[in-house]
């Protein structure tokens, strides 16, 4: 889209006011809101905002930044249209007062990924996630409780599925705004919900799972319930992933994950990408699983990864291998929650299996797929097999990050160093605080 277009739009669908949205380091969304008046000035990269208000941004005496508008993420927000006029989005990148990209801009983070894959004669990346959320009841003072909107299940319908309206409702609007809506369900645990959209190229998807969680929770506020993507809301109740599926193809369009040829009919390329990511899946586990309660979600029991490994059909894997073959073969990374900053935890898994790619010579280094169900295994048998247990708490993920070269350069220094300092705050928090079990089994 050019700028006439744009204006052309703006005029014939009323819209009146316009959102430049961005997003910090910790996957938050951002924005700076102008009336469409306003629209020529955000069109010329003339809006700028206080970037020393913004977690992993800048310090006080640099503070100025301004928002340069990605021309195709222009977007009509039906959901959030009133009687004034239709309400637009762009999604920004970041750039500093000099008019140089900002280094510590997540999406920058995710570009400078995509070209050096290219460097490296890989097209593109497509990506596409299936994130999960509970839905939980709003009081009469509008606030949220632990109150499951139904006590339903896996694959549920009405009546047992009370809230089946809501998750249509948001199935419709995200098709209203351009997304390929391929399933909706019930999960497994009360109140839990999945909305699968059609795979695109990594960027478009990172930006659109942003829009994804927005329109999930605007729609879902207007019906009375709370929508959160927590990765584990509720104790004893399965936990929301995002898992995120992943293929590599060439400048014609072909899938270079999948060989016909292959028993498992994958490539070499797909085997070495696969190890590369498990190699790092430890130091990974920061990006992917970013707070304290991500790691309440990656236990035992509840089909969520504990261990790096992979499998053509083993759920309890790091990596799962879907059956769909041809242009359909991917790998699914099974243990990102939808708590991850989706730029930063693509970047990092790019990174971590174009490593693979580049720098495993021999077959044997690869690493073998593992057919057992792991959770049936004794930790002496999984020891025997090589299988790397995955940090178990926020805290040991910190220190596996802090180790890692590979993501120091993925990131660059300064978001690596910003967002372990906000992590190792975050776990000091949850660290000195005392909670209701403790207060349950120690105080008498």
């Amino acid at each position: 889209m050019n700028h006439d277009e744009i204006r052309k739009i703006c005029k014939e669908k009323n819209v009146q006011y316009i959102r430049l949205q961005f997003c910090d380091m910790l996957g938050t969304i951002k924005a700076v809101e102008i009336p469409v008046s306003k629209l020529d000035d955000a069109l010329n990269n003339e809006i700028g905002f206080d970037g020393s208000s913004v977690e992993g941004f800048v310090r006080i005496k640099e503070a100025d930044m301004v928002l340069h508008p990605d021309l195709d993420t222009f977007l009509i927000l039906t959901f959030e249209n009133n009687k004034y006029g239709n309400v637009a989005r762009f999604i920004c990148d970041i750039y500093r007062s000099d008019g140089k990209p900002f280094e510590g801009d997540p999406r920058y983070i995710l570009k400078k990924e995509i070209e050096v894959f290219k460097k490296h004669g890989i097209y593109s990346v497509n990506v596409g996630f299936e994130p999960e959320f509970y839905l939980f009841k709003l009081d009469q003072n509008g606030e949220p409780t632990l109150d499951f909107s139904d006590r339903a299940s896996y694959f549920d319908l009405t009546p047992l599925d009370g809230a089946e309206y809501v998750r249509r409702d948001i199935a419709l609007e995200l098709e209203s705004l351009g997304f390929t809506v391929q399933t909706s369900h019930h999960e497994v645990g009360p109140g839990q919900n999945e909305i699968n959209y059609k795979y695109d190229d990594v960027l478009k998807t990172c930006d659109r799972v942003l829009t994804f969680k927005q329109v999930v929770k605007v729609i879902a506020r207007k019906h009375g319930y709370l929508a959160t993507f927590m990765p584990k809301p509720i104790f004893g109740q399965a936990g929301s992933g995002m898992h995120t599926n992943c293929s590599i193809m060439d400048e014609n369009g072909h899938n270079l994950f999948y060989d016909e040829k292959d028993e498992l009919s994958l490539s070499l390329l797909c085997r070495k990408w696969i190890s590369g990511i498990l190699k790092h899946a430890r130091e990974l586990s920061l990006l992917t699983n970013p707070t304290v309660n991500s790691y309440k979600r990656l236990i035992s029991g509840y089909e969520a990864p504990v261990y790096a490994c992979w499998s053509d059909s083993n759920r309890s894997s790091l990596i799962r291998i879907p059956a769909a073959k041809g242009q359909a073969t991917r790998t699914e990374v099974r243990n990102v929650d939808p708590y991850a900053n989706p730029y930063l935890a693509l970047a990092g898994i790019m990174a971590a299996g174009l490593d693979g790619i580049l720098n495993i010579k021999d077959e044997k280094d690869l690493i073998k797929p593992v057919y057992d169900n792991i959770f049936a295994l004794s930790l002496d048998e999984i020891e025997k097999l090589g299988i790397i247990h995955m940090p178990e708490t926020l805290h040991e993920a910190i220190l596996e990050f802090r180790k890692s070269k590979l993501l120091k350069d993925t990131l660059g220094e300064h978001t690596y160093n910003k967002y372990l300092h906000a992590k190792t705050v975050e776990w000091k928090s949850y660290h000195n605080s005392i909670s209701q079990w403790e207060i349950d089994h120690y105080l008498n």
